[in-house]
């Protein structure tokens, strides 16, 4: 680790993939830790998204682990210095110290971050509990419930998406029925789509590589890790992506039929309270939380994807674009380096999530899939949640094949 801050009242520690480590010290430590914790975990609720996201914390060391938000900021104007702070007190924080040696930018989206919280008031304490993340209480209490759904397009021979719904610890492994609902106790569960790509059947093939990776790969490093140390977490995903990439380059170089076989990845790992996200591709996974707006938290990894992340597309266009399917990462696929996209929420009650292949946006507005999540039911003879999103897929469109999984916390 480089160690990016050692004061008296803090030390601040960036990992080798970007994480930061900060230990609280001196006069009031405990206070400042909790108090950051809490309101960042409040500010995750609210769904601000220019400051620190929590993805642990040791309350015996006071260790807090967070997000990158970027590089400290040298210069900056008072008028976007006084924007920045006031924009967070919209979301119900004051920062008690709004000084510029508090503001980061984050090159990836060239956005102006902020970041040390220990000092920051919460607006409306009697809202405090609406940012209280699952970590500290049981989250042997909390259930999954989930259903799948896979079908053909009319258009495509042969349906070459995949899924997989699992549930594991050291001792067993159960592959998960397409709908169902359980305590997660001491369980993991994945939930993973894929979209394979290339002549004849390899596309069919590299989505079922992938998926086959997942409990090759996951349930095998599992023993290795601890469960709470989000960098094992990430190895563990990582190790998936690369694996499998290594794995679809050699066979479509080793068998001209297989030449340029490539697949997408979309999963979720519950584990120990917390949802971690992997993904390549243009597969998406998307978040519902309760009372909240639906947010796509996948990356589509085209050209066209990073002309939208930049605001120069809307969601018409996008939809509308020649190359919107051409991807600029994939598994195999003739690809020389991937870059899986990670990342880490915790599991809040209420929380809706959908991950589907390109299939069924085709077919379905981003509005249309806020609908059919908030109005998803699990009644006995009805069609389920994930069966009504690929049905009205199809319907609307049904060139491509389309495959969805909708996983609720409750």
């Amino acid at each position: 680790m480089q160690e990016a801050k050692n004061t008296a009242r803090a030390l601040v520690r960036i990992g080798y993939d970007g994480t930061v480590y900060k230990t609280f010290r001196a006069a009031k430590a405990r206070e400042r830790f909790e108090n950051e914790l809490r309101v960042l975990r409040y500010l995750e609720r609210r769904g601000c998204d220019f400051v620190p996201r929590v993805l642990g914390f040791d309350r015996e060391k006071l260790e807090l682990v967070t997000t990158n938000c970027g590089a400290r900021v040298q210069q900056i104007s008072e008028e976007k210095l006084h924007e920045l702070f006031a924009e967070l007190e919209k979301y119900g924080v004051r920062h008690d110290d709004p000084h510029v040696r508090n503001v980061t930018y984050r090159a990836s989206d060239g956005r102006f971050c902020i970041i040390d919280f220990e000092f920051a008031t919460l607006l409306d304490e009697s809202d405090a509990e609406a940012g209280t993340a699952p970590a500290d209480v049981a989250a042997a209490a909390l259930r999954l419930r989930w259903s799948a759904a896979c079908e053909k397009g009319w258009l495509r021979p042969i349906n070459e998406d995949r899924f997989l719904a699992i549930a594991f610890d050291r001792e067993e492994f159960t592959y998960l029925a397409r709908q169902g609902e359980v305590p997660v106790e001491d369980f993991d569960f994945v939930f993973a789509v894929s979209d394979g790509m290339g002549g004849e059947r390899s596309g069919e093939f590299a989505s079922r590589c992938a998926i086959d990776n997942i409990t090759r790969l996951l349930h095998r490093r599992y023993a290795l890790i601890n469960a709470h140390q989000r960098s094992g977490v990430y190895d563990c995903l990582e190790e998936v992506f690369q694996g499998t990439h290594r794995q679809l380059t050699v066979l479509s170089e080793s068998y001209e039929e297989g030449r340029n076989m490539g697949a997408t990845l979309s999963m979720l790992w519950y584990i120990g309270g917390w949802f971690y996200l992997g993904h390549l591709g243009d597969s998406r996974i998307y978040h519902l939380p309760a009372g909240g707006r639906l947010t796509q938290l996948t990356e589509d990894h085209t050209h066209v994807g990073w002309l939208r992340r930049q605001g120069r597309l809307n969601e018409r266009e996008a939809r509308t674009h020649p190359r919107k399917n051409v991807l600029s990462q994939a598994l195999g696929a003739g690809n020389q380096h991937i870059h899986p996209q990670l990342d880490a929420l915790p599991a809040q009650p209420g929380d809706r999530f959908l991950l589907c292949t390109d299939g069924v946006m085709e077919g379905l507005w981003d509005h249309a899939l806020e609908d059919l999540l908030r109005e998803a039911t699990f009644e006995p003879g009805q069609p389920t949640p994930a069966e009504r999103i690929v049905r009205t897929a199809i319907a609307e469109c049904g060139r491509d094949n389309a495959t969805a999984i909708v996983v609720e916390v409750c």
